[in-house]
């Protein structure tokens, strides 16, 4: 039996896998927040020499928090606010149209892993924390997913291993059947060291990545 026939579950990232970053959609911030086009200069993974912050959160110099609220404020205060919560940014730069965030990759790649039966889950950082938690009811595909595991409320983080236990063990699956997709290299070690299937996510080529994880599945 090949070992991507033993995979059961699909276990995803939430921000940068199945929504797009923030790095990406600078044009639809600046739109949202009435900020001249080209303000956000910083692109993190898609033009590291604009962004020595990210290049000091890649070498584990700050957390991916951190790296946030930094942004976070300096965001505020382009529009004169005082900003403290990753909420606020990501509500105030996204406003109401939750679809335009979302990967197609992504929604194709969960309908064709739920059509086969796989089982879904997320495994997130931050997911209430960035988007606050009426996000959930307004992204009508979080509701294909029969399990979500999110630090805001465990406050264990990836890469710690008992972030993945905590899925595998909902799951009751052990954790070689579960395709696990992240964004971030430290969180994708993290899923390789819990003994997943892994697919470190490539930000700068998504349909590549999404096409991996459906091999891994069987798809």
């Amino acid at each position: 039996m090949s070992e991507a026939s033993t995979a059961q579950a699909l276990v995803l990232d939430f921000g940068g896998v199945i929504s797009r970053m923030l790095f990406e959609t600078h044009p639809l911030t600046e739109q949202a927040l009435g900020l001249p086009p080209g303000t956000l200069t910083w692109k993190g993974p898609f033009d590291p020499s604009t962004d020595p912050l990210w290049q000091a959160m890649q070498a584990d110099q700050l957390s991916e928090r951190d790296y946030w609220m930094a942004r976070t404020r300096e965001v505020g205060r382009l529009v004169g606010e005082e900003w403290d919560s990753m909420e606020t940014f990501v509500q105030r730069a996204r406003g109401a149209d939750v679809e335009a965030v979302i990967r197609p990759e992504a929604v194709a790649t969960i309908e064709a892993a739920k059509a086969a039966g796989k089982r879904l889950a997320i495994l997130s950082n931050e997911l209430d924390l960035f988007y606050g938690a009426d996000f959930r009811s307004r992204l009508p595909l979080l509701q294909h997913f029969e399990l979500i595991v999110d630090a805001t409320y465990t406050g264990i983080l990836k890469p710690d291993p008992r972030a993945y236990a905590a899925v595998t063990e909902a799951l009751g699956l052990p954790a070689s059947a579960c395709v696990f997709v992240d964004d971030q290299k430290r969180n994708a070690d993290g899923g390789v060291k819990a003994g997943m299937q892994v697919v470190h996510f490539d930000v700068l080529q998504p349909a590549a990545s999404f096409a991996k994880a459906r091999e891994l599945l069987g798809l």
